[in-house]
């Protein structure tokens, strides 16, 4: 079942700021000599650094980042320079000659896992604490504005409620809501929270920002209840698995190739006989270990048959014309979720996975195939941190009163 674009479901309002920005930078039209100083905190390989560059379309200078994985790390500095420093930002704090440079804006993802509904041992989890260093790099780096990403069960907890109070002791004002990253055109059902902070302004004017695209399969779940964030006035359909990886012919070798992209990611894995056999008794799409069950239950593990509720996704094939699931850092691995295609028998690829998480084929990844599933799955999808680049770029003309800096006055202003 579908519904187009301009039936009254979509909630669409009056332009605003963040849209007006939206909409000058895919038209190109964004001022590239204006570069707002960014910092990016538990980095990873750069997805929410990527949104606010311009590959993007937006033009912020990265001037300092931090994780503390070599690999990604690795991967930062190929594709920004050589600005991200590798380490415990906790350690690195305490040491005078690390300290990071000033800055507008600091954006980051502290840990996650201590929110997790994944993680059973959150209760005491140190590293729900990590928000507490990223504040003090903004208070360090004297940024006006803070972006926070992390799992969505962060809304309305005790340490939610601890970050906005922190916030507000340093002048902050707030604003926080989960994000569908497919509701921005990313072909995923990726599900974050943000809070955005700002000094001068309440960012609640430009955030949420507004949504791009709609859903036109009813079956597309949300589980979150965030309903109340209006369209643009001309939103587009979700973008599909298809739209993603339908282009790629079939995955070759089972490493990281030395070929141009995306085929140096575009490889598989060597399945056992029984895993080969499972693919191949849920041909259609869509299809999961229930149907595993049903079709062949001598080849369904015990502990599938013991646990009837729950998992759905666990063993499933995608769809093709639906966005993707959360792309975690195991997507390789059909067993720990939707992960199989549509149609060969067979996972994802890194390729895929890196496609359904938005990031374009010249984005250069380093390090083992373990590492850069590791750094794909754990990215902000860069299409998705670029319309929260529009929301932070918003905030800053705003606060400095400028001319919308558009091609044409940049054309005037050369003549």
């Amino acid at each position: 079942m579908s519904f187009e674009a301009k039936e009254p479901q979509l909630l669409i309002s009056a332009p605003s700021m963040d849209e007006e920005v939206f909409r000058m930078r895919i038209q190109g039209d964004l001022n590239p000599t204006w570069r707002p100083r960014l910092i990016d905190l538990f980095s990873g390989a750069g997805g929410m650094t990527l949104g606010f560059t311009s590959r993007m379309g937006h033009f912020f200078q990265p001037v300092w980042a931090n994780d503390f994985n070599m690999y990604a790390v690795r991967t930062y500095n190929c594709n920004f320079g050589t600005h991200c420093v590798s380490g415990d930002i906790v350690e690195l704090l305490r040491d005078p000659a690390a300290a990071p440079p000033r800055a507008e804006v600091v954006i980051g993802g502290p840990p996650c896992q201590g929110f997790s509904l994944l993680n059973k041992l959150r209760d005491g989890d140190d590293r729900k604490q990590l928000w507490r260093p990223f504040m003090e790099v903004v208070r360090r780096t004297g940024a006006s504005i803070f972006v926070m990403e992390n799992v969505p069960q962060l809304i309305g907890s005790s340490e939610h409620q601890e970050i906005l109070t922190v916030a507000r002791e340093m002048g902050f004002s707030t604003a926080s809501a989960r994000l569908c990253a497919a509701d921005y055109g990313v072909p995923q059902i990726r599900w974050r929270a943000f809070i955005i902070g700002c000094l001068f302004t309440d960012p609640k004017k430009v955030f949420p920002p507004k949504r791009t695209n709609y859903p036109t399969d009813l079956n597309n779940r949300r589980i979150f209840a965030e309903k109340d964030v209006p369209y643009i006035a001309d939103p587009g359909p979700y973008k599909t698995l298809r739209e993603a990886i339908s282009d790629l012919s079939p995955p070759e070798g089972t490493e990281i190739r030395e070929e141009p992209p995306p085929y140096d990611l575009h490889f598989g894995r060597t399945p056992t006989q029984k895993s080969l056999k499972r693919y191949m008794a849920i041909p259609e799409e869509g299809m999961n270990r229930f149907d595993l069950q049903k079709r062949a239950p001598h080849l369904t593990p015990e502990c599938w048959i013991k646990k009837t509720t729950g998992g759905t996704d666990l063993f499933g094939r995608l769809w093709w014309d639906r966005p993707g699931v959360t792309v975690r850092t195991e997507f390789f691995k059909p067993e720990k979720g939707r992960y199989l295609h549509p149609e060969e028998h067979r996972p994802i690829t890194h390729r895929e996975a890196a496609r359904i998480q938005s990031f374009p084929d010249d984005f250069r990844f380093l390090g083992p195939k373990i590492e850069v599933a590791r750094q794909i799955g754990n990215a902000v999808p860069p299409v998705l941190a670029a319309r929260l680049a529009d929301c932070v770029y918003a905030l800053l003309l705003a606060s400095k009163e400028k001319e919308w800096p558009t091609s044409s006055a940049r054309s005037s202003a050369a003549g």
